[in-house]
């Protein structure tokens, strides 16, 4: 299933990625679970989790989000690039365009791009 995805969406390099990580007219979107996100993020990343993107992203769902309603490039990631790739798939059945990083946060992290974790105890 992952093959036949990446045979038709568009994919992103690391290294492009790292380098749009300031456009303002590019949102990046991290579907993984909220405990990998956790241990880090790209910074600025919109968290959208696997789960809920098909709902948050269509304008017709209760769970719309503003967010995905703006006229700019969305960027797709999740660990190694296999949710992603199956997540963008699905979301240009639906009519919404989008790519992919194509190996996913961990070569971010490998590349040297900017990583962001919040500290989850009160201080």
């Amino acid at each position: 299933m992952v093959a036949a995805a990446r045979a038709r969406i568009q994919e992103v390099e690391t290294a492009d990625l790292i380098g749009l990580v300031d456009d303002p007219d590019v949102v990046i979107v991290d579907i993984r679970d909220v405990r990998e996100r956790g241990r880090g993020f790209i910074p600025g990343s919109v968290h959208a989790p696997r789960g809920m993107v098909e709902f948050w992203i269509d304008p017709d769902s209760l769970y719309y989000k503003p967010v995905f309603g703006q006229d700019k490039r969305y960027v797709f990631h999740c660990a190694s690039g296999w949710r992603s790739a199956l997540t963008v798939a699905t979301l240009q059945d639906m009519g919404f365009e989008a790519s992919h990083l194509r190996e996913g946060f961990s070569t971010w992290v490998e590349h040297g791009g900017p990583v962001e974790v919040l500290d989850a105890k009160p201080q």
